[in-house]
């Protein structure tokens, strides 16, 4: 009969052992969505952000196309000093 208790106490601490294992398994899965769906947080505002930025990039873009294309196709230029009159009301 004693070999029948200890292939029972080895079974049981196998089971033991196992569960240990999966507890630890879904804790470390928890742990690692966790840190993805705070990753996935970040790259959604990162999107956003250079979005953002890349408006603000045409933004700028285009009035400096503007000044360009007046000096260039218009002949416009800034005044010199000697030619701005100030209107008083």
């Amino acid at each position: 009969m004693q070999p029948v208790i200890w292939q029972t106490a080895a079974i049981v601490l196998a089971l033991v052992a196992t569960s240990v294992a999966v507890a630890f398994s879904v804790h470390k899965s928890r742990l690692n969505l966790a840190q993805l769906q705070a990753l996935q947080e970040e790259r959604d505002r990162l999107e956003v952000e250079w979005g953002q930025l890349l408006l603000e990039q045409q933004a700028w873009g285009a009035y400096g196309r503007i000044g360009k294309m007046a000096v260039d196709e218009l002949g416009m230029r800034s005044p010199a000093p000697h030619e701005v009159m100030m209107v008083r009301p």
